[in-house]
């Protein structure tokens, strides 16, 4: 077993992302299309790439979702560049650790993820701004627990201002809380829909269902039903799709799609601390806090 590796303090974070960007070329601008028509459309191609953008789990039964929409956003706008993963140390007991296989089934390589593990509000903004500044990087993912007071307004102007002059997309990704005020770009609340079987009844690919909460750049709310393809590192429309008004109810079968096959899981397990993560042999993270 590999030693435990020792947390990095602060400034060797900024020592690290100040190395990293002399080694590599800035980010690249525009937009981070999703690869489906249906959503880059409306949305003018795409998110935009050089920002902040928020994504909501309703409940906690969902953010394995969330975080696998967010994880398939970071892969499209990263385009093989490290991504940088901010996590609140409360949420390996409130959800589970990240689980490097499941993430490697997604189509992130573990080993492109320098994860760095924050004890307080105050340290993942810290380490979130800090990235989110260092254009070497190919996307930032932030992941707070609940709704700590330093979480507001003025807080998310810092991202949002560090990712557009940094050009590195940076994803807020919220567990437990409100949706309050913030300089986000976009704002999208995701919700785990079964997988359809592919041949032999095997898994089929992760859905999502999609609602766009809040664009600046002025569309309006919408709903998407959207799946991602790991080979393709692509989403795609899921066919058949109707407008559904209890997307925020859980009861019987609202919200269930009519051609979902009946899997036992929407998605690929995130959390390691089952007996099935006990054997898995898959790539570790670079840790850094």
């Amino acid at each position: 077993m590999n030693p435990k590796p020792a947390p990095l303090a602060l400034a060797d974070l900024r020592r690290s992302l100040a190395e990293a960007a002399l080694r590599t070329a800035p980010a690249a601008v525009g937009r981070v299309s999703f690869g489906a028509p249906a959503l880059d459309e409306p949305l003018g191609g795409g998110i935009a790439r050089a920002a902040l953008h928020e994504v909501y789990a309703p409940g906690t039964a969902d953010l394995a979702a969330a975080t696998g929409f967010a994880v398939g956003l970071t892969i499209r706008a990263a385009q093989m560049r490290q991504v940088l993963w901010v996590r609140q140390d409360v949420l390996d007991a409130e959800t589970g650790r990240l689980h490097p296989p499941g993430l490697a089934e997604l189509g992130l390589d573990p080993a492109r993820i320098l994860l760095v593990r924050a004890r307080d509000a105050q340290d993942v903004l810290r380490a979130g701004a800090e990235a989110a500044r260092c254009s070497a990087l190919g996307a930032v993912l932030i992941e707070p627990w609940g709704e700590p007071r330093l979480f507001d307004l003025t807080a998310s102007r810092r991202l949002a201002l560090a990712a557009e002059a940094s050009g590195v997309t940076t994803v807020l990704l919220r567990a437990s809380a409100r949706q309050d005020a913030s300089a986000a770009r976009t704002r999208w609340l995701v919700r785990a829909l079964p997988s359809r079987a592919l041949e032999a009844n095997a898994p089929g690919d992760p859905a999502f269902s999609l609602r766009l909460l809040r664009d600046r750049g002025g569309l309006g709310e919408r709903e998407w039903r959207v799946e991602w393809n790991r080979d393709r590192q692509s989403f795609h429309e899921r066919a058949a799709f109707q407008a559904n008004p209890a997307f925020h109810e859980r009861a019987g079968n609202q919200g269930r799609p009519q051609d979902a096959a009946p899997l036992s899981r929407p998605l690929v397990p995130f959390p390691a601390d089952g007996p099935a993560a006990e054997g898995a042999r898959g790539p570790g993270f670079r840790r850094a806090g």
